[in-house]
């Protein structure tokens, strides 16, 4: 589910339609979590409907720990790529502002934290020499990745948080000793070794 004070907008023809915030959503912020209303599918299920529908579901789903397709059931599976973005994703199934995100600002995350694993051309960016996603992009990136939550919940609880209640009870109480500094945080790294030791 996506922050309650978002809302798509359209960028341009070249982009088509993102999410935008429409208040003030500061540093520490959830700014989206899975939820209980997310549409989960397996890839042969995916596979065995016709081209329209599997074309939308593979564009807009991601894939989780598990191998399985989330279908976000709100507009947040139109967050757009950014290789300098303004989210960063967690190990607990949500993901947060690394600074405070002004009204009418783009919401973005990194592709690459996702597990894509197909590499793709991303539309170029001040300030950074990426051009594309990559599958292998998270064995550089976790660190950064990593670094950036651990400032962002630093702010976690001194910020408002109206998605808090739908962090899952697998993560709540690990959520809770990262927020108050008592435990450290967990990698990104470790969704994407789950994901290495299905295989």
């Amino acid at each position: 589910m996506m922050h309650p004070d978002t809302e798509i907008r359209y960028v341009s023809e070249q982009v088509g339609i993102g999410v935008f915030a429409t208040k003030l959503i500061p540093k520490g912020t959830i700014i989206w979590i899975r939820d209980d209303l997310d549409i989960i599918l397996d890839e042969e299920y995916i596979d065995s409907l016709d081209d329209v529908r599997k074309e939308i579901i593979y564009k807009y789903s991601y894939l989780d720990n598990d191998g399985e397709y989330v279908l976000s059931w709100d507009h947040a599976k139109y967050i757009n790529h950014s290789f300098n973005p303004n989210v960063v994703d967690t190990a607990y199934d949500f993901e947060l502002a690394v600074r405070d995100i002004q009204p009418g600002e783009q919401i973005t995350c990194d592709y690459a934290a996702l597990g894509e694993d197909e590499e793709f051309d991303c539309i170029p960016e001040e300030g950074t020499s990426r051009t594309k996603v990559t599958a292998d992009d998270y064995l550089v990136l976790y660190e950064e990745w990593d670094k950036m939550a651990i400032e962002a919940f630093k702010y976690f609880n001194k910020v408002e948080q109206p998605l808090k209640h739908l962090i899952s009870e697998e993560y709540i109480d690990k959520v809770n000793a990262v927020a108050n500094g008592t435990e450290p945080i967990d990698s990104i790294l470790t969704i994407f070794d789950d994901d290495d030791d299905e295989d």
